[in-house]
């Protein structure tokens, strides 16, 4: 049976910056311990609570804020609650040093546009409409996460600017119809990122086949959130043989 749109799970109009200490829990911003250099989310039930190529009728338009699009008969989508925050935060967070035998993967790395130190993000999804995807990631907007720097009057005066969901997916959207196994070796030659160093957050128990690549999944069944967040980096570090403080 389809599943239903799950609107009361998504982002709201009211949306607005947060700073990081108040929406990253402790143990994905604590320094001692490593994250993934690569995390991968799907799309549909994943980052929002829709089948893109099957709820969705295009044309899509924004709303003012660029936190929901409507298509073609008024039904309005949105990432689930948390998803803006993670997004925005994550490529804050310090990844894992590459180790002494990533060296060559490194370099390609920076040579393809990655390579800092932050937490790189991509995309992996089979939907039949992939560009009706990409459309709807750029039309939702998210809104940067304060600074811990940023003292309550700089926070009163400025806003943070928004960005465009799709510019936060600096690792690439591998996003048409096909084996996830193929998403993650297109990820992997573009990034040069072991698959051991790649978290990937999907909604369908099938997509487990892409750890035979070494690739941790954590399955979610009510989008992504915080909590989904900490629990499939919990599970990442415990296979990497990471032990908690």
């Amino acid at each position: 049976m389809p599943r239903k749109l799950a609107r009361q799970t998504t982002q709201t109009s009211s949306s607005s910056g947060l700073s990081l200490q108040n929406v990253v829990p402790p143990s994905l911003a604590d320094a001692s311990q490593p994250l993934p250099r690569l995390i991968v989310f799907d799309l549909d039930y994943t980052l929002w609570p829709f089948w893109v190529d099957t709820h969705v009728t295009p044309p899509l338009k924004p709303n003012a804020q660029h936190t929901a699009a409507a298509d073609r008969f008024g039904e309005e989508y949105a990432f689930y609650a948390d998803v803006p925050s993670i997004l925005q935060a994550l490529p804050q967070l310090p990844a894992t040093p590459a180790t002494a035998d990533e060296n060559d993967a490194t370099t390609h790395y920076s040579s393809a546009g990655g390579g800092g130190g932050g937490v790189k993000l991509g995309v992996a999804s089979r939907t039949c409409a992939p560009a009706l995807a990409r459309e709807l990631l750029k039309m939702l907007h998210l809104t940067p996460p304060l600074l811990p720097d940023d003292g309550e009057q700089q926070q009163q005066q400025k806003t943070p600017p928004r960005r465009r969901a799709v510019d936060v997916f600096d690792a690439g959207l591998e996003i048409y119809p096909t084996s996830k196994i193929k998403h993650f070796e297109a990820l992997q030659k573009r990034t040069g990122v072991r698959f051991e160093d790649m978290l990937f957050f999907d909604d369908e128990a099938r997509n487990r086949d892409t750890e035979t690549l070494g690739v941790t999944m954590w399955l979610v069944r009510d989008g992504v959130t915080w909590d989904e967040v900490e629990k499939g980096v919990v599970e990442w570090r415990r296979r990497r043989g990471y032990k908690a403080n």
